[in-house]
């Protein structure tokens, strides 16, 4: 549904959007972000906007490719020893940090080391500490050019914790971006651009780096050969969708890399727009606080899934351009197959029949949705009105996206309307959901034995072993509900027409090296 701007707005509008676009500097490509980042320290005090800039300043040893798979960044090469537990990472020559220094071993020994500190409050901490994926025993360096890992157990998925977008890449930052005091400062990083001027709730600059050690293979995902293209990037803080989609339409914006499927058709229409559409590895989901007093009851549980119609849903939410996929499994995985294929089907008689049997009588259940991923409200409105023909009774509270993060964290909430950034391997869209509540409160499923078999498949390299276990998982997700998956997002990009090179991937992300303006 398009919004209407209120009849005093685009004047105001037109005057906001010429002040935050000047002065207009020679290539500078304009991005919208829907709102301001929280943080430069990657992978501390993140969300996915955080993740978007600060992956075009930092990066890691390793990288995500284009295929989801895992590459080296910073890194010419990684040797794994036979058990699986020692990985040898053999340095890149000649690549500096924005402030000239050349990298050493000993740069990534020092950000190895302050990610594992726990007053660094880095998100990936606990994939690391022995909380979760491995424990890492040491990081040690032979020689300048290389560092040695190693972990507790083999892992099958280590090198991609190291490449995840929420852990910021595990991006190897030089110890001047921390003050005097050992406050973080702002990053020192690798990239191809490096960070400028940050104006809070208006836009973050970030300016090409000329000394740039750009790998030698084709571009691939976040690593390969990149390359800044223009002189700076402007990412402008433009909340509302309305008001991006004026600025793109009158020339003040480049690109919306995030643009509302509700917009498809209208964007479409238009000869100075460009559209990019590419499957997400997102998840949009339902989260049940298995906890709660009303909720622990797995019957009431069942009872909302089979309330609500998620085809229906996925395809008003989406605008027909995402097919429902109640797995956590992405349909552009691999590992996606006919048993994630099947999911919740809508049953309101057996629905009213386990609401009876559970005793549940009309008492109100709290759903949390947000607008600044207007997906997480529409499909929030959706779940209140196809659960009320069951007869449950349920209530949308609207926050702003820091207070529903928060509460997120600490498993504060009973329904919570929710959008995962993408994974690149099943076991971690499981992990991301599955874990001891005591420990980590934002995990949703906390069953030790769905946790034990996921470990196998963390650990194990046999496709067949892990493809079942993915299977059984799934099964047993569907039959305890302690989230509902509705669908895998579409990532929608539109770009004014002399912007050439930009694309999207499953990620999500934007990925803006190696685009220009023509």
């Amino acid at each position: 549904m398009t919004r209407l701007l209120p009849a005093f707005l685009p004047g105001l509008l037109a005057a906001w959007l010429v002040a935050l676009a000047s002065p207009a500097v020679a290539q500078t490509l304009r991005v919208r972000l829907n709102a301001d980042i929280r943080s430069t320290d990657p992978g501390v005090n993140r969300d996915a906007n955080t993740d978007a800039v600060v992956l075009h300043v930092v990066e890691g040893l390793v990288a995500l490719k284009e295929d989801t798979t895992v590459g080296p960044l910073l890194a010419s090469k990684v040797d794994v020893s036979a058990d699986g537990k020692t990985y040898t990472f053999s340095l890149r020559d000649g690549v500096k940090f924005h402030n000239g220094a050349l990298l050493t071993a000993d740069d990534v020994l020092w950000s190895w080391k302050r990610f594992m500190d726990p007053a660094t409050n880095w998100r990936c901490l606990s994939e690391f500490d022995g909380r979760g994926l491995v424990k890492l025993l040491a990081v040690e360096s032979p020689n300048p050019k290389t560092v040695v890992f190693r972990i507790d157990s083999p892992s099958a998925l280590f090198l991609a914790t190291m490449a995840r977008m929420d852990c910021g890449g595990s991006g190897i930052v030089h110890r001047s971006s921390l003050g005097t005091d050992g406050k973080w400062v702002a990053p020192v990083g690798t990239g191809p651009f490096k960070l400028g001027e940050w104006k809070r709730g208006q836009a973050i600059e970030l300016l090409r780096f000329d000394d740039y050690a750009a790998r030698s293979e084709p571009m691939s995902g976040y690593t390969g050969a990149k390359k800044a293209e223009v002189e700076r990037v402007r990412f402008m803080i433009i909340p509302d969708s309305a008001a991006a989609k004026a600025a793109l339409y009158s020339n003040a914006v480049d690109i919306i890399t995030d643009a509302p499927s509700s917009d498809f058709a209208e964007l479409k229409a238009r000869t100075d727009i460009k559209l990019d559409a590419s499957p997400s590895m997102g998840l949009n989901a339902l989260l049940l606080q298995t906890r709660d007093p009303l909720l622990k009851d797995v019957r009431i549980r069942r009872a909302l899934a089979l309330s609500l119609d998620t085809e229906e849903l996925a395809a008003s939410v989406s605008e027909g351009l995402s097919k429902r996929n109640n797995s956590a499994v992405p349909t552009t995985s691999p590992f996606y197959g006919a048993v994630q294929a099947n999911g919740f089907k809508r049953d309101l008689a057996e629905a009213k029949r386990l609401l009876a049997a559970a005793g549940y009588s009309g008492q109100p259940i709290k759903l949390i949705a947000n607008k600044r991923y207007g997906s997480t409200f529409d499909s929030a409105v959706l779940v209140q009105s196809m659960a009320q023909a069951a007869g449950l009774k349920i209530e949308i509270e609207v926050l702003d996206w820091a207070t529903q993060l928060d509460k997120y964290g600490k498993g504060d909430y009973q329904l919570m309307s929710f959008t995962y950034s993408a994974r690149l391997d099943p076991a971690l869209n499981f992990e991301m959901l599955m874990g001891p509540k005591d420990k980590q409160p934002r995990k949703v499923w906390d069953n030790p034995d769905a946790q034990a078999r996921l470990a196998v498949a963390l650990d194990s390299p046999d496709r067949a072993l892990r493809q079942s276990i993915f299977d059984d998982l799934h099964k047993r997700m569907l039959d305890e509900v302690p989230a509902i998956v509705f669908y895998n997002g579409i990532e929608l990009a539109a770009t004014r027409r002399n912007v050439a090179g930009y694309k999207g991937w499953p990620t999500g992300q934007p990925r803006l090296w190696n685009v220009r303006l023509q």
